[in-house]
């Protein structure tokens, strides 16, 4: 191979990407077979093989169990806005500050149990590894289809006893976090926000309806009072099925 030239198995998985993105394979058309691959290439079997998991690893082909690989059907990013941490006035979503664009119907399910505080969620909040904590895990809807998961920690050492312990209960239940802290006399006042990307774990693909394999998008988002940590969550979306879109004043 001289000094610039691609492998074999990417020259081979770009030319049936061209035909996906072309149309010339279509969505739910069966791949070409290893052996097709091979003989209409010019290549080795292990070039065959490593062409098509390119292929997969970029989500446009899927594995169905006994019958083969299939291109998948291409669907067009929706867009998850991300404009502030106070909802509208007179506004009414699902979503809270995690809204789907466009006036999507949006809908979630929580469940909250106390659980030790993990080494890594103690750094963020602050407190000390072990310290109790309610957890809540979430999962999101778009008109009935998942499209995004989240895990939220409480330090109960703030929240403990109180008519905000319980995030989805109580007089405040479904209220964002700004609004229930502020319940308990805690003013929010900075909110911190890291995004990442990494490869979906089993589980959050079986809760989305991924395949295995499949890139999910992360958000780590913390939320302050005067420096205090108040609240910490993990925030994922399938990266091949959302795109974030932040809207940001200028003060």
């Amino acid at each position: 191979m001289t000094f610039g030239e691609q492998p074999a198995y990417l020259r081979v998985a770009g030319d049936l990407r061209q035909k996906i993105v072309d149309g010339s394979l279509p969505p739910h058309t069966r791949l070409p077979s290893q052996a097709r691959i091979r003989k209409e290439y010019g290549v080795s079997d292990t070039v065959a093989l490593e062409a098509r998991k390119v292929l997969m690893a970029e989500g446009l082909v899927e594995g169905r169990s006994g019958s083969g690989t299939y291109v998948r059907e291409r669907l067009e990013p929706r867009r998850i806005a991300r404009s502030g941490f106070r909802a509208p006035a007179g506004a009414s979503t699902a979503f809270r500050q995690e809204q789907a664009a466009e006036g999507a119907q949006g809908s979630w399910d929580a469940n909250s149990a106390q659980e030790p505080a993990p080494d890594a969620i103690a750094e963020r909040l602050g407190v000390a590894a072990g310290e109790r904590l309610m957890r809540t895990r979430y999962v999101f809807r778009e008109s009935g289809r998942p499209m995004m998961l989240s895990t939220s920690w409480e330090p109960l050492s703030l929240t403990g006893r109180t008519p905000v312990m319980l995030p989805e209960e109580g007089p405040l239940g479904g209220c964002g976090v700004v609004e229930r802290m502020a319940a308990i006399e805690t003013v929010v006042d900075n909110v911190v926000e890291e995004v990442g990307a990494r490869p979906g774990l089993a589980e959050e693909l079986v809760l989305l309806g991924g395949v295995p394999g499949h890139v999910v998008i992360v958000i780590s988002r913390t939320y302050y009072a005067s420096q205090r940590a108040v609240e910490t969550a993990d925030l994922v979306v399938p990266a091949d099925r959302y795109r974030l879109a932040y809207h940001l004043p200028v003060r």
